[in-house]
This record gives C-alpha cells, sequence and structure tokens, in this order.
C-alpha cells in the first residue's frame, strides 16, 4: 500500500493550491480519507475527513476554504486549499483509515508554503 502526495508549493497569501493523494495497493473509495497537517515546532493536526459515503468534516481553521474530494476513476483524493494564510504553513500529510481520526497509512507528505 503506498498514498502518494504532492501538490504542495510556494505561494502569497490569498492564493490558492490542491493537493493530491493517489493511492496504490488501496482503494481509497472503500477508506475513510483525511488530510493532516503539521507546523513546524507543532502536533498534527485533522485538517478534513472525507468518509466512504462522500460526508466531509473540517476542522474550523479551514472551513470555507478547503475542500476535500475524490476522483474514484483515479483512485485520488484531493485537498483543494483557497485563500491561503500564512499560518496555513505546514507539512499536509493525506491519510486512509478504517474509521475516523484512526490512520492505517500515510503519505509522505507534501510542504505547502504561505507568505504574506
Amino acid at each position: 500500500v503506498q498514498l502518494q502526495a504532492s501538490g504542495g508549493g510556494s505561494v502569497q497569501a490569498g492564493g490558492s493550491l490542491r493537493l493530491s493523494c493517489v493511492g496504490s495497493g488501496i482503494t481509497l473509495s472503500a477508506r475513510v480519507m483525511e488530510w493532516y497537517r503539521q507546523a513546524p515546532g507543532l502536533q498534527r493536526e485533522l485538517v478534513a475527513i472525507l468518509s466512504i459515503t462522500g460526508g466531509t468534516h473540517y476542522a474550523d481553521f479551514v472551513k470555507g476554504r478547503f475542500a476535500i474530494s475524490r476522483d474514484d476513476a483515479k483512485n485520488t483524493v484531493y485537498l483543494q486549499m483557497s485563500n491561503l494564510m500564512p499560518e496555513d504553513t505546514a507539512v499536509y500529510y493525506c491519510s486512509a483509515a478504517e474509521t475516523m481520526r484512526s490512520p492505517t497509512y500515510w503519505g509522505q507528505g507534501t510542504l505547502v508554503t504561505v507568505s504574506s
């Protein structure tokens, strides 16, 4: 099983990025998919959840700005990030799990840097 995250980069505040998480050896539509992030010196925190049935949940600090989605044909989960702020700077990780908030598999992380 492998999760390959990509799409990070450097943007200015107010900009947008789309992160991708491609699954190999795993069917992402059969798992709870989540995005987490970890800023320097801080603990990893949950950003967004996509349930098997398509339901979504977002951390308060990204509500209205981020959107998690899935393309089953591509076995890929996305995190569309808009109106980015400097405090969104972190390494973003995708994960796959059987249940929410209990990741079984992790992607390698992709760095997002937002400058003011």
